[in-house]
């Protein structure tokens, strides 16, 4: 028997009560014992999203509502020689104007300098082309060659562009490289890549006297609360967030942001709710990226497949936010390493968290290097990880990716011999995430004299399907399905809750659904014991019954031992507890690629996916969450690119035309493949998917054609310009 706290109702009264629980309530199942944990549950909110009942930020109308717009800079460094907003205060349906900073110094291609709210949004727009702006140009830097130039502009006042440089060394590198077999010295980069959520980042702020409530598009409702509450003085009780549903958020949306503190002065201001959503543009230009990378690779090995020294020296960019670092090296051990870092400041939007942070440039720089040296090396790159990968969930990954997709017949053993002018490759990438999870997150469990249950808890769904995660776990503890479950979730009001990033989500609630189930349902065993003539430790739940365990037959349906309830019925809340998640995944990829060496077109054939999370609490959303990550992958390796027009700083494709995203045309065939690992736990899988396949892509190129494109992302003219080099050296 275990000591469980449980919260009791008793007449609408709540007591904290320490009550025995059956052992078994801090860990899961046995595989064979699961009845709905590890299945593939169709999402709960399945049907409102099919049918646009679904309510998104966007979607939020209420009545007298207003419509925000931020005024942003064209420019990317300025100072403001004077605004005049007069005009556009008596534009009839303005009801409200703000100036963040009438002295600023923007220091970006939109940076936020006004804002205002309007009856519809056709007036917001005439009314932001009223504001008359006036502006002192400023030399700008938009690039990290140009910021590091002698004597250039700063692109943040007061502050140099390169910043301090980290630095970290172990062994002797210099006699490493001198006693090496081979070495492989050579230059990669990666490319900006902005966030592209399918829904813009926006607000909707409603103030009841000194209370606010936020409708947002948000990746932590509780610190939309916090953040909020801070900046106007109130006690976090009288802020409410909520987000019912969103879509998509990769990182970019913690806080309450600039357009959140903005559109609740705007509400503040005009008495009445406003609206304040983002176009795509803004989303390009304010809102987040993952940063660049220029890197100069050295590494050496021996014959024998041992990596035995690796040195870097780096620069990265994150606009003008910083938070452009990378783990390195990665995955592989290395003895002998010198790893030098710097960040370097330009004139452009700040960097925010993006899906696995550094790691999906990190594996793209690391793989290249591997199969580069492999190749030196004389090694097949497959079996040189396997000398140099300490993780030994990897070593089995490595075999059941190689095997499906033919490594050991189907690649190239020496890149680019197929013949003809369309060529085929194969390659590979792995990667690692530690995620995990914590007990910020309180769930809490109603069940009704109905036999109707609710499980209500703060935490936002992202559209990974955290909503039905935490149905499936309170159902297998009830002994019913995941919909007859009501979950509602996303609002500061149902208790505090972390914010989803990292791939601790899951991680978090799972366990707290769990105790908060089992919290109820003991509540529930003990009212129900008497009427069969046992204790309540001696019962269980299942199939929609309760009964006695030694005795299946005596017992009686769900609906029966709850109408035993009083009209309160119960209320039982449950927190994480130690033992029902852990962290630490890993990854491998394996792709093929058709390049066409007359059009250096890319074509994705197939990628093979390779992935633990330890139990596996949904293996629908699961699967899902592979597709998203190989699919976001794809489109870093060969697509995705924020280009900046170096004379004038602007970004010269901040649109979804422009802006190159994966759409149906470069999707492949992917096979995802699950290891199923349940005595580890619950452990994320949001990051871990989109971190191998780049280098996997980038590997598959050079396979087919037998030069590596060292510059992300590998587009049709960099691979002829490759080609072409090559042809020349002949």
């Amino acid at each position: 028997m275990a000591k469980i706290k449980v919260t009791i109702n008793e007449g609408g009264f709540e007591r904290e009560v320490e009550i025995e629980a059956p052992e078994g309530t801090g860990s899961w199942p046995k595989p064979d014992q699961m009845h709905v944990l590890g299945k593939r549950t169709t999402r709960l909110e399945a049907p409102d999203k099919v049918t646009g009942r679904a309510r998104y930020t966007y979607d939020v109308n209420l009545p007298g509502l207003l419509y925000g717009k931020i005024i942003r800079s064209p420019h990317a460094h300025a100072r403001i020689a004077k605004i005049d907003v007069t005009k556009a205060k008596a534009l009839p349906g303005v009801k409200a104007v703000i100036v963040i900073d009438p002295n600023k110094e923007v220091t970006y291609q939109g940076d936020e300098i006004a804002a205002l709210a309007a009856v519809s949004s056709d007036v917001a727009e005439d009314a932001a082309r009223l504001i008359d702006i006036q502006y002192d140009l400023l030399p700008h830097v938009a690039s990290i060659d140009d910021a590091r130039k002698p004597g250039a502009p700063r692109a943040i006042p007061n502050r140099d562009n390169v910043g301090r440089e980290e630095r970290s060394e172990t062994g002797d590198v210099n006699s490493a490289f001198a006693a090496a077999d081979a070495a492989i010295d050579a230059n990669y980069s990666t490319q900006v890549q902005t966030h592209v959520c399918l829904e813009t980042h926006g607000v909707v702020c409603k103030w009841d006297g000194d209370e606010l409530t936020v409708w947002a598009s948000t990746q932590g409702v509780q610190g939309v609360r916090d953040e909020l509450a801070r900046e106007f003085g109130l006690p976090a009780s009288k802020v409410h967030a909520i987000t019912e549903h969103m879509g998509g958020g990769f990182g970019s949306k913690f806080g309450a942001g600039v357009e959140g503190s903005i559109c609740a002065r705007l509400a503040k201001d005009a008495k009445a709710p406003v609206k304040l959503m983002l176009d795509r543009k803004e989303e390009h230009l304010a809102v987040g990226n993952r940063p660049s990378i220029q890197i100069h690779m050295k590494a050496a090995g021996k014959k024998t497949g041992e990596l035995t020294a690796l040195e870097t020296d780096s620069y990265a960019t994150g606009g003008v936010g910083g938070g452009a670092g990378y783990p390195m090296p990665y995955v592989y051990s290395c003895p002998n390493t010198r790893i030098a870092k710097r960040e370097v400041f330009i004139n452009a939007g700040a960097a925010r968290a993006f899906r696995a942070p550094g790691c999906p440039p990190a594996a793209y720089l690391m793989e290249s290097t591997m199969d580069d040296l492999a190749e030196k090396l004389g090694v097949d790159p497959l079996e040189f990880r396997r000398k140099n990968d300490p993780n030994q969930t990897r070593q089995k990954q490595y075999d059941m990716g190689a095997e499906r997709i033919g490594w050991a017949t189907r690649r190239n053993k020496v890149p680019g011999s197929a013949p003809g002018p369309v060529k085929r490759g194969i390659g590979m990438g792995s990667g690692a995430w530690g995620g995990g999870g914590g007990p910020a997150d309180i769930v809490t469990t109603r069940i009704h004299r109905d036999g109707s249950v609710e499980v209500l808890c703060g935490v936002q769904d992202l559209g990974t399907g955290t909503r039905t995660a935490i149905g499936v776990v309170a159902a297998e503890e009830l002994g019913l399905q995941p919909h007859e479950l009501k979950v509602a979730i996303g609002h500061t009001d149902y208790g505090p809750s972390n914010g989803s990033g990292g791939s601790v989500t899951i991680g978090s609630v799972s366990p707290a659904a769990k105790t908060s189930a089992a919290n109820a349902k003991m509540q529930l065993f003990q009212k129900v014991a008497p009427s069969l003539g046992v204790t309540a430790n001696d019962l269980s739940a299942q199939n929609g019954r309760v009964f006695v365990t030694k005795d299946p037959a005596k017992g009686m349906s769900w609906k029966d031992a709850c109408a035993k309830l009083d009209a309160a019925g119960i209320s039982a809340q449950g927190s994480w507890i130690p033992g029902l998640n852990s962290s630490g995944t890993a990854g491998t990829q394996f792709a093929e690629v058709e390049v066409d060496t007359e059009t250096g077109r890319v074509r994705p054939l197939r990628v093979v996916a390779v992935h633990d999370c330890g139990l596996v609490v949904n293996r629908l959303t699961a699967e899902s969450q592979i597709y998203g990550g190989v699919l976001m992958g794809l489109s870093f390796a060969l697509l995705e690119d924020r280009i900046l027009d170096g004379p004038t700083g602007r970004m010269v494709n901040p649109n979804m035309e422009d802006y190159k995203v994966v759409g149906c045309l470069e999707v492949p065939q992917i096979d995802v493949i699950l290891m199923d690992m349940p005595e580890r736990g619950v452990i994320g899988l949001g990051e871990p998917p989109v971190i191998p396949t780049a280098a996997a892509i980038a590997n598959a190129v050079y396979n087919a054609i037998g030069v590596r494109v060292r510059d992300l992302p590998i587009t049709p003219d960099k691979v002829l310009t490759a080609l072409s080099a090559k042809a020349k050296e002949a």
